[in-house]
This record gives C-alpha cells, sequence and structure tokens, in this order.
C-alpha cells in the first residue's frame, strides 16, 4: 500500500531532489563524506600558503600580522590573526584530539590492553628514534629545541593517502595506523605540556584546574544545559595560557574529560521514548499542542549518544574543513629559496627534521612493533605483512600539522622556524610518495598471493 504522501517526511533542502540541491549540496555532502577529504582539503590550503607567499611579497606575512585590540573595562588584549588561529582555534582541534583519545581508551583500539599494545610500542619506536637522530644532528646547537617537532604523525594526511589505496590495504592497517596516531597525540600532548612551556605559575595552573574540576562536577551531576560548559571551558583556555602551559592542552584535558559512554541505557531510552510517542497525536489541536512531547523525544534521543562521540561528530567537520585548512594557510607560507635556509643552524635544523621524519618514522614504527611482536606483548594486524607495516612507518613521517604548531612553540627566531617548516614540508612529501609506493607494491603482492 503505497504511503499517503502527508506520512512522508520532509527532507531538508541539502537531502532534497530539488535541481539546487543536486548541483550544490550533493556534491559537497559526498565531498565530506570522502575518507581523504580532510587531507585534500589540507592540501588546497597549504598549496594556495604557498603560491601566496612566494608570489605576492610582503602581503602573507602583513595579513597575517594583521593586530586588533580587544577590550573589557580595563583589561585590553592586543593580539593577530596568526595568533587567532593558532591559540584559539588550534583550541578546537586539540579538543577534538582529546575526544578521540578518550573514545578510543574507552571503547577503541586502545581499550584492550593486548591490542593496545602493539601501536603503543610502534608509536613510542616512532616517536623516540625520531627525536634521537634529531638530537644526534643538532644537540649543542641553539636549534636542539626542536626534538619534539618531528615526533607527531598528521592522520588527516596520512588517511587521505590510504584512502587512494582502500583497495590494497587491509581495514587492520588502518585501524593499527590509527591507533600510532593517537599515540602520537598524546606523547606530543606531554611534550608540549611539559617542554614547550615555561614561566609557568601554578596559581592560574591551579585555576585552570579548578575550572576542570568544576565541569566535571557538572557532567556527574547530568547537567545538560550548554552554557555553563562553554563559560568554564573558556576559563579554563584563559586560565591555562597565563598559567604558561600552552592554552590548547586544555582543549585536550577537556576532551578526555567527556563521557565516552551514552549517559543513559538505549533501552530505557527506547522504552520511555515509546510512551512519550504514544502521547502523541496526528492531527493535534492547537498544531502545537505536542511540542512538549516532541521536545522531551529529542532530550531522550541525545541521552542515548555518548558526549563524547556527539562532539565528535558536531566539531569534525569544522576542524578538518575549517580550523585545520586556516591554519594551514597561516602556517605553511614558506618562501622556497636558497635565503631561507641562510641563518645560522637554519639548514641543520631543517635537515634534522627532514631526517628524523622520513627515516626515524620509517625505522621506528615497524621497530617498535617488532619489538611487541617478539616479547608476545602484542599480535600482528589480521592480513598485515611486514611490507606494509613499513608503509604505515614512512606514512608516519608525514608530521604536517602539529609538527608545523610545535615548531613555532621551540623556535623564537622567525627564520629557524621557516626554515624548520619547509623541512617539515619536504620531509612530509617524500614519506607520503614512499608511503604510497609501498604500500601499493604490498597490496600487489598480496593480491598475487592470493
Amino acid at each position: 500500500m503505497e504511503k499517503d504522501p502527508d506520512d512522508r517526511l520532509i527532507a531538508p533542502w541539502s537531502r532534497s531532489s530539488r535541481t539546487s540541491a543536486r548541483v550544490i549540496a550533493w556534491p559537497i555532502r559526498s565531498f565530506m563524506r570522502w575518507q581523504a577529504a580532510g587531507g585534500v582539503a589540507l592540501l588546497v590550503a597549504t598549496v594556495v600558503a604557498l603560491i601566496w607567499a612566494n608570489t605576492a611579497g610582503d602581503s602573507y606575512t602583513s595579513f597575517w600580522s594583521t593586530s586588533f585590540t580587544l577590550g573589557l573595562g580595563d583589561h585590553v588584549l592586543t593580539t593577530n590573526l596568526l595568533a587567532v588561529v593558532n591559540d584559539a582555534l588550534m583550541f578546537l582541534f586539540f579538543l577534538l584530539i582529546g575526544l578521540e583519545i578518550k573514545r578510543e581508551l574507552a571503547i577503541g583500539e586502545l581499550s584492550d590492553r593486548r591490542a593496545a599494545a602493539l601501536p603503543l610500542a610502534a608509536a613510542l619506536g616512532g616517536m623516540i628514534l625520531p627525536a634521537g637522530i634529531y638530537l644526534a644532528i643538532n644537540a649543542g646547537t641553539p636549534v636542539e629545541s626542536g626534538w619534539g617537532i618531528p615526533m607527531a604523525t598528521d592522520v588527516a594526511f596520512a588517511l587521505a593517502v590510504l584512502s587512494v589505496l582502500r583497495s590494497r590495504v587491509p581495514q587492520a592497517i588502518w585501524a593499527f595506523l590509527l591507533g600510532v596516531a593517537v599515540i602520537d597525540d598524546i606523547g606530543a600532548i606531554i611534550v608540549i605540556a611539559i617542554a614547550y612551556s615555561s614561566g609557568i605559575s601554578l596559581a592560574w595552573l591551579a585555576a585552570a584546574a579548578g575550572a576542570l574540576v568544576m565541569m566535571r562536577v557538572l557532567i556527574s551531576a547530568h547537567v545538560r544545559a550548554l552554557p555553563p560548559y562553554l563559560i568554564l571551558a573558556l576559563l579554563a583556555w584563559a586560565f591555562t595560557a597565563a598559567s604558561g602551559v600552552h592554552a590548547t592542552i586544555a582543549g585536550v584535558a577537556i576532551g578526555l574529560l567527556m563521557p565516552a559512554r551514552a549517559m543513559q541505557r538505549p533501552a530505557a531510552v527506547s522504552r520511555a521514548a515509546r510512551e512519550v510517542a504514544d502521547q502523541t497525536s496526528d492531527d493535534p489541536s492547537p498544531p502545537d499542542a505536542d511540542d512538549k512531547a516532541w521536545t522531551e523525544l529529542a532530550h531522550l534521543s541525545r541521552g542515548a549518544v555518548s558526549p563524547a562521540s556527539r562532539l565528535i561528530h558536531a566539531l569534525q567537520p569544522w576542524s578538518s574543513f575549517v580550523v585545520l585548512p586556516l591554519f594551514a594557510l597561516a602556517n605553511a607560507g614558506i618562501v622556497l629559496s636558497a635565503a631561507t635556509f641562510e641563518a645560522p643552524f637554519a639548514m641543520r635544523a631543517a635537515v634534522g627534521v627532514g631526517l628524523a621524519l622520513v627515516v626515524g618514522k620509517a625505522i621506528g614504527i615497524p621497530l617498535g612493533a617488532f619489538i611487541a611482536l617478539r616479547t608476545g606483548l602484542g599480535r600482528m594486524p589480521e592480513g598485515a605483512r611486514w611490507s606494509q607495516m613499513m608503509g604505515v612507518g614512512l606514512l608516519g613521517g608525514i608530521g604536517f600539522t602539529v609538527s608545523m604548531f610545535v615548531t613555532d612553540l621551540a623556535f623564537t627566531d622567525p627564520s629557524i622556524s621557516e626554515a624548520t617548516k619547509a623541512g617539515v614540508l619536504g620531509a612530509s612529501v617524500v614519506a607520503a610518495i614512499l608511503g604510497a609506493f609501498v604500500l601499493a607494491r604490498a597490496g600487489r603482492a598480496s593480491d598475487k598471493a592470493h
């Protein structure tokens, strides 16, 4: 029996069959659902930044140095666009990292100790060896503080490469790379909090901790109103920045506080939802007579999804298509010329980072995995080959986003920072190409074996 047209759900414009939606919204939605979309957006922003910086003279630097002042009573804050991107917008990126870490630790691959052992060992190898290679080249020099730069992996770019090779890479390799990247993120956060924080004020740090404790109290009390959380998050960010610890660490801490399991049991939500739905009418009079019931149903459905998952779904598009592309646009504008490396020790910093990312990750990640397997601590990902593990190690050398972020924390000299970013960019390109080549060959070999 065909349904009455009045009983059919009305699709929103972006999902409707209207010509305007098919032409405008459908391609955008398809692109955003693509696994590699975030990496492509990041790549486009990087290319634009490079072209802008190398063809438009000083306009790139002057634009991102544009300053403005915010005032509230006697309190005045003067900042610039670059600081807004790196300190404020990147707070959202690190909040998302904290949420993803919490989810992985609570219900993901890292919740199983034996399953987590392999990516943990691989990630440790992929952090320690690159840092060691960088220090072997730069220890005792003014640029030795850059040892934390090659420790991180840019998961957006790495997954973009994997998505191109989707048919040739087993699902277990995807999970392994994600596990390594998450642990890399944890390592990078620890390094930022400890090695790249200065003049720490315990009073401000205690105030930030107090804001986080209050947030946890609200979560435990099942407070659902959004404004208190926004106020506490803003206070935690401001107090952390004032303490001398980089403000983005507050984002990670907030993400780790969020529950990764639903606040309500699904069966209880389903039962209550059916009871509320039974109270509604097909043709209420007046038309808004059932508003309270439908509002209650919306409230119930939110309780069936964990706060961490809701925030991840809300923040993921903004992080992938706004925050990270803006970060790349603001930070990847490197002038590619010999003059970039003329500053003392600039070349050594760039070479150290390049070798640490390409060589250190390519060896460190498989070596860590090998040690975990030989000692019986971990198990090989299902259907994976050692050649594919080597490919993952190479992809780990794509250290773009967090590596560039740490570069600005490690060096105060802009010339050293720019040269090092050039090293990060070059190494990331090389690692992506080599990683894709190795994984493609490993996939072909696997196909022949079967």
